[in-house]
């Protein structure tokens, strides 16, 4: 088990943050999903939709590469960013700081 944590704050919710410890080889989105924080992945966090989308606040430069593919579909989130990933497609090898938009206009929230 690894010692990286990820602080989760909430777009809808200014004030409230969570800090979490990931296991080896985890996503944002396993991080998310293990602690009981709603964090949408309609597609099945397989990198064909963008309701994982998430803001990274620290820790950009410690993730994997972004992929084409990904980058295509962020382009579809609500509210893209310089700063946007896909929680289902970000490996976790350090600390990082990641913001959750708000996700009420995601159908199925």
């Amino acid at each position: 088990m690894s010692n990286h944590k990820v602080l989760f704050r909430f777009e809808e919710d200014p004030d409230k943050q969570v800090v979490v410890v990931v296991d080896d080889k985890d996503t944002i989105l396993d991080a998310a999903l293990d602690n009981n924080l709603h964090l949408n992945h309609n597609c099945g966090a397989v990198c064909a939709c963008s309701t994982c989308h998430v803001y990274i606040e620290k820790g950009m430069n410690d993730l994997p590469e972004i992929s084409d593919k990904e980058e295509d579909f962020i382009d579809r989130a609500e509210n893209p960013r310089i700063n946007s990933r896909l929680a289902c497609q970000c490996i976790v090898s350090s600390d990082i700081e990641v913001t959750i938009p708000d996700q009420s206009c995601i159908i199925g929230h």
